[in-house]
């Protein structure tokens, strides 16, 4: 029997503190030999495909496949399952709305990242982008530090000011971000929302849109003069911030993995630090492994009947 796991049951087993252990705990743990991979497709018309293969992790006896469709004109702009499996069978356990994980892995992830680079006093938080993966960095960056200040901008006026009411905050032009010692930047953007001269001295910027060929939410000026942290460096070249801006592997001062295991991080209090992740599959098997374990609900159902 496989467990069908909706966004509403998800949201209520993906607590956030747990999550962001259990993220914490796979960025710390030794790598796997299996490569992991992003297999994306452009399709006939406005969206694409994306397969994350294979989510594995030392300890787990599962592994995910993740499949999406990503459409960004439609509501929901991504559409898609995890699929979670038995390690030592292929049996299905569990079929997971990619879109929740995703959500969840990706902004409690960049949550992780963004208050391990930031200024230990930095409180003032600026959103490009008011998006369900920037509200999960906010609901993760306030379980790890302050937010005294929270500003909010969207191209659509309506969503900035509903993300600024939940969380607090207020909406603000894009030249206000500019007073931001945190800027997290999470849209579908071809264009770079963000340049050297947008951003102070000792600020730190987490980009979430960089994610496949041709996506580019920073200049490559704000990423030559910063110090640049990505989640892995190859998928970052191949796909994300460093290979779109036209950088190299040089230009990419370490992971997540090492600054979480105190092996690099920022070096100054004046320095510009950037996160860019591109996103991995042992992440959706970190989420999907927790809910399966943890889930008292959902609906069970035999594919082989």
């Amino acid at each position: 029997m496989t467990l069908l796991l909706n966004r509403t049951v998800l949201t209520e087993l993906l607590e956030p503190d747990a999550c962001l252990e259990a993220l914490r705990a796979g960025f710390l743990a030794s790598g796997s030999a299996v490569r992991p991979l992003r297999v994306r497709t452009d399709l006939p018309g406005p969206g694409t495909a994306t397969a994350l293969i294979p989510g594995l992790l030392d300890g787990v006896p599962a592994y995910t496949v993740k499949v999406n469709a990503k459409f960004p004109t439609a509501n929901p702009a991504l559409r898609g399952v995890v699929c979670l499996h038995d390690l030592a069978t292929g049996e299905l356990l569990a079929l997971l709305d990619s879109a929740t994980v995703t959500a969840y892995r990706t902004g409690l992830a960049a949550a992780l990242g963004t208050h391990a680079l930031a200024r230990a006093d930095a409180s003032t938080v600026a959103v490009v982008g008011a998006g369900a993966q920037a509200d999960l960095v906010i609901r993760g960056l306030r379980r790890l530090r302050p937010v005294h200040d929270l500003l909010v901008t969207d191209r659509e006026p309506a969503r900035a000011e509903t993300f600024a009411a939940r969380h607090g905050g207020r909406p603000v032009t894009r030249s206000e971000i500019s007073t931001a010692e945190i800027v997290v930047t999470a849209t579908w953007s071809r264009e770079p929302v963000l340049h050297g001269d947008d951003v102070a001295p000792g600020t730190h910027v987490t980009s979430l849109g960089a994610d496949e060929p041709g996506k580019a939410e920073l200049a490559a000026d704000l990423l030559r003069t910063s110090r640049v942290f990505v989640d892995d460096v190859a998928l970052s070249l191949e796909m994300g911030a460093l290979g779109n801006a036209g950088l190299d592997a040089a230009d990419a001062a370490g992971t997540l993995s090492e600054i979480l295991d105190g092996t690099t991080g920022r070096t100054s209090e004046t320095e510009v630090t950037v996160y860019a992740p591109v996103g991995l599959p042992w992440q959706d098997l970190a989420l999907a492994w927790l809910a399966f374990r943890t889930t008292r609900s959902g609906t069970r159902f035999d594919f082989l009947a």
